[in-house]
């Protein structure tokens, strides 16, 4: 079932790029255990294939293969290896102490391999943080999580973590988005991009989110799933719509999203 609906969300993809997304700029980001055929035809139709290494659902970064990472990513070969990682910089230090160490591990085995890291921060709230917001996700969203943001990012870079894309949450200001890819290109990194994540939120703060970012130099992008996916994938196998209309539906609501992003590229900030 979970590889069935994963390659409907393929099928989507593929009716999207046979409707006019630029398939050099498109891409799959699916696993080894559940993706099925997905990987091979991604590869086939020359769309880009992202994989991740991280054992899913868990707090703390680990590896899902353990000691066998490195062979892992050689047999699955994708163009990118990707973790999702919770860090707060203000965090528990011995985890992400820990955390880091691993990190260093596969970036430096990656790059001896010349191979290209993408990496998913989320920065979740800490009960202070929270409290010093008066419980409000909201205002910790907007008031702490950009610069707790930006600082993550610094921290994982001074641990010697060499990253090639950012996959970070939104930010309600074009200015936190100058500063977080100021952030990800210091140092020298001016080949380094940011890809902009959809946290599962509804249409109206994606669109948001990505109209903030897409005219920064340094965002390249999004990487966007549940809000594209969910809604007809759930419709699907509650039985309420055929295949095809949900793969249509997936194919519509990702070329919106490139719709909103690409006519808000190039915009001059609003004075």
């Amino acid at each position: 079932m979970i590889a069935d609906a994963k390659h409907l969300i393929f099928e989507g993809l593929q009716r999207a790029v046979a409707a006019g997304a630029d398939a050099s700029v498109t891409g799959v980001l699916v696993d080894e255990q559940f993706g099925g055929t997905v990987p091979e035809e991604a590869r086939a139709q020359g769309l880009k294939l992202a994989m991740p290494a991280e054992r899913s659902g868990q707090n703390m970064f680990d590896f899902q293969y353990g000691d066998d990472f490195g062979q892992h990513i050689e047999d699955c070969d994708p163009d990118f290896t990707k973790v999702l990682v919770r860090y707060n910089p203000n965090g528990n230090a011995e985890e992400n102490k820990e955390q880091l160490q691993k990190l260093k591990r596969l970036s430096d085995w990656l790059h001896s391999k010349d191979r290209k890291f993408l990496f998913e921060l989320l920065v979740p709230a800490e009960d202070a943080q929270l409290q010093a917001v008066d419980g409000s996700t909201e205002r910790y969203d907007t008031e702490l999580r950009p610069d707790l943001m930006r600082r993550a990012i610094a921290e994982i870079q001074d641990a010697g973590i060499e990253v090639d894309i950012w996959k970070i949450e939104g930010v309600d200001e074009r200015s936190d988005c100058e500063m977080l890819a100021a952030q990800a290109r210091t140092g020298g990194r001016d080949g380094v991009v940011c890809v902009v994540l959809g946290r599962g939120a509804d249409d109206a703060k994606v669109d948001h989110w990505l109209e903030q970012a897409a005219p920064v130099e340094g965002f390249v992008g999004f990487a966007i799933g549940r809000s594209i996916w969910w809604n007809p994938l759930k419709e699907y196998v509650d039985g309420k719509i055929e295949r095809s209309a949900g793969a249509r539906e997936i194919a519509e609501n990702y070329l919106r999203f490139v719709k909103v992003y690409e006519s808000a590229e190039g915009k001059a900030p609003v004075a």
